[in-house]
This record gives C-alpha cells, sequence and structure tokens, in this order.
C-alpha cells in the first residue's frame, strides 16, 4: 500500500479540488473533478449512485487522484490506488454533509436531488508520488 506523508495528508485534509481518473469497461479513461476527504489510510470520495465515476469503478476499481494547487502550479500529487470499498446510505450521507461543510461552508449539501442516492469511495493508495518546486 502507498504510503500518505504527513505533507499529503495536509492537502487531503484542505479544501483543494481534486480530479479522479477511472476507467471504463471500454477502456476509455475518463476525469472528474471532486471533493476528497481522507480516513486513517484511504482517501474517500462521495458521489451519486449511477455517475460515470461509480458505474466506472465498479467495473474497475482502478484510479488515480492528482491536485492541482492555485497557489504552486509545480507543486504535484498523484495518487495512484483503487477501490476498496462502497458505502451506501448514512455513511455517505454524513460524508457529503460533511465535504460541504469543508468546501462551502454549510452544514448539509445544497444540491443534492430528492431522489439521489450517495455512495462513498473507499480508496487505498497503492504509489503516492508529491513533487513540489
Amino acid at each position: 500500500m502507498g504510503k500518505l506523508s504527513d505533507e499529503v495528508r495536509r492537502k487531503l485534509n484542505e479544501p483543494s479540488f481534486w480530479h479522479l481518473a477511472t476507467v471504463s469497461p471500454s477502456g476509455t479513461p475518463t476525469v472528474s473533478p471532486v471533493w476528497i476527504d481522507v480516513e486513517g489510510d484511504h482517501v474517500l470520495v462521495n458521489t451519486a449512485a449511477g455517475r460515470l465515476k461509480e458505474r466506472n469503478v465498479r467495473s474497475n476499481p482502478s484510479v488515480a487522484l492528482s491536485m492541482a494547487n492555485p497557489d504552486n502550479p509545480y507543486e504535484r500529487i498523484e495518487i495512484r490506488g483503487r477501490v476498496v470499498e462502497f458505502l451506501e446510505g448514512e455513511p455517505a450521507d454524513r460524508s457529503i454533509d460533511s465535504l460541504a461543510k469543508k468546501y462551502m461552508g454549510v452544514d448539509s449539501y445544497p444540491y443534492r436531488k430528492a431522489t439521489e442516492q450517495r455512495v462513498l469511495l473507499r480508496i487505498e493508495p497503492t504509489k503516492v508520488t508529491h513533487e513540489s518546486q
């Protein structure tokens, strides 16, 4: 398993935007901007059930995450890994509200649709790269 350094953990705990790369069953890559959280040695991504990223990781759990630092465009963090758990229901609902607090400063996620089911993706890092100039 890839080790999350203290500096990478600090970046994961900041309200920075990350990009999640997944691969479709046909082999086509796709990238989505995402909010991130960290719990222990796992990175957490919350999405809605049925979205492309959720469908992709159910068929191929391999993912990559990268962070863009607007204050230092030469800093690069890449986390490669695999989705090891899908959490639905109350844990996923609690997670999206926590992320809304972190990223938007509000107590609950304001863009949730009434019929939407949330899914929390637990990602186990296999390789972590952090470079900064």
